[in-house]
């Protein structure tokens, strides 16, 4: 048998299976006419592969392809893998020089990036995912160990900031977060508390983070879960400053990291701060004195002097409108809870006035 590829009226190319009896062309198969070279090229291939299935004879030449063809009807779906995925991961933490970490570790980071999960069902995606197999045995030998592994990370990391960054320890974002648990017992670390997931029945602990001006994480401490956020910054920075042998250095933080007491203590210590005002907080006086001077253009920015060091204020048109559309509405609907009471609930920050 061979294949037969013919012109056709239509100046196409038609692709066909023959062979020859008693000096005669007999056609055992049409495969149809291509317009195009690799269409043509696709009905040679399926023709080639007609005829080893029609004669079940397997290919004596060693460098033939055998597969250019993929037979769904003989085949079974068993899943997809994300090894590129892996492997880019994988070299990131090799350039930070965290290759010399556990393995079990390094992957649990990677799959904690790709699908968030518990670190059991961790270890069923990774063998999902990656095709990477650990049994809970493994987990639970070096879980101990990896607590001990922080200082040794931090160096790393620190260190990769250093050269690729230019981190100095000259300033620092600070911020929290809270991560629960899928359970209700709490323990001694893992306490009932503020959530940020909205959890607040199961038990969290919370995680104070530090990371360079680009963004890159540098250090992280560990509490309970019932602790206050703002209890965290003053020995977490104080701490990192020791370790790092810090001289100048500035803290970035939002306002609830800082109170008067915190205010205090990073002064005494040397320490400068930048972090986020509450307008809700500032004295009337002060509020008036800002209203007087601010600069109504978007990027334009004042500095008053204020008891816990100097306020800079800034105005933002969007910003203008935005609260001016939630107050006025928060307006209408208070006049219309004052029009028809009967009709609404019983709000306690709603008064009247008789005139």
């Amino acid at each position: 048998m061979k294949v037969r590829v013919v012109k056709t009226a239509s100046k196409a190319k038609a692709v066909q299976v023959v062979h020859y009896q008693n000096n005669k062309r007999i056609v055992l198969q049409h495969f149809g006419s291509a317009h195009s070279e690799e269409v043509l090229s696709d009905l040679v291939i399926l023709a080639e592969e007609w005829i080893k299935d029609y004669t079940r004879q397997l290919s004596i030449y060693p460098d033939e392809n055998p597969n250019r063809l993929l037979h769904l009807n003989h085949s079974t779906f068993i899943g997809i893998k994300y090894h590129f995925f892996h492997k880019q991961i994988r070299s990131i933490q090799d350039m930070i020089k965290l290759d010399d970490l556990p393995a079990l570790l390094n992957d649990l980071v990677t799959i904690r990036i790709f699908e968030p999960a518990s670190k059991l069902r961790s270890l069923e995606l990774m063998e999902q995912f990656f095709g990477i197999c650990y049994s809970r045995k493994t987990y639970y030998k070096i879980a101990p160990d990896c607590i001990n592994l922080k200082k040794t990370v931090e160096e790393k990391v620190v260190s990769f900031a250093g050269v690729h960054y230019s981190f100095n320890f000259d300033i620092l974002f600070y911020d929290v977060t809270t991560l629960y648990f899928e359970t209700f017992e709490e323990d001694e670390l893992r306490k009932n508390g503020f959530s940020k997931d909205n959890k607040s029945q199961q038990p969290q602990i919370l995680i104070a983070l530090m990371v360079s001006k680009e963004g890159f994480p540098v250090a992280y401490e560990v509490f309970s879960g019932n602790t206050f956020e703002g209890h965290t910054i003053i020995p977490v920075i104080k701490d990192f400053i020791e370790r790092n042998r810090v001289k100048d250095f500035t803290v970035v933080a939002d306002a609830a990291m800082i109170s008067s007491e915190n205010v205090q203590q990073l002064t005494q210590n040397n320490i400068n701060y930048i972090v986020g005002a509450r307008l809700g907080n500032i004295p009337t006086a002060l509020l008036e004195t800002i209203d007087k001077n601010i600069i109504r253009e978007d990027g334009k920015s004042i500095r008053i002097k204020a008891d816990n060091g100097y306020l800079i204020c800034s105005y933002s048109s969007a910003r203008y409108r935005k609260d001016k559309y939630e107050m006025e509405k928060q307006i209408e609907k208070a006049k219309q809870v004052i029009a028809k009471p009967s009709k609404s609930k019983e709000l306690k920050f709603t008064r009247t006035k008789d005139q």
